[in-house]
């Protein structure tokens, strides 16, 4: 079972490749063109970036169980980032 997640990881991995390509210099035009998905993980990947411990068994698949310091602590241009992430998760109805 451990393959499967493995492999999801690193197809999560290339499709936020292209969209990381796209973030967040980009701005809002990119993020207007991501499925609910894509802008889950563009968000997430910012807070794996810093280190936030995720909970959720979809989250912990994707990203790891690699917790370390800022813990997620956000600097504010990527607070900046994911506020707009989250905007057009609103946009879009993303649950």
């Amino acid at each position: 079972m451990r393959g499967r997640g493995i492999i999801r990881t690193a197809l999560w991995a290339a499709i936020a490749a292209g969209a990381c390509a796209l973030a967040p210099a980009a701005g809002a035009q990119a993020l207007s063109e991501l499925s609910c998905r894509a802008l889950w993980y563009q968000r997430n990947a910012v807070y794996a970036e810093q280190g936030y411990c995720f909970k959720t068994k979809d989250a912990i698949a994707t990203f790891g169980e690699r917790c370390f310091p800022p813990y997620g602590q956000l600097t504010p241009a990527q607070q900046r980032y994911v506020n707009e992430v989250k905007a057009w998760e609103a946009r879009r109805g993303c649950r």
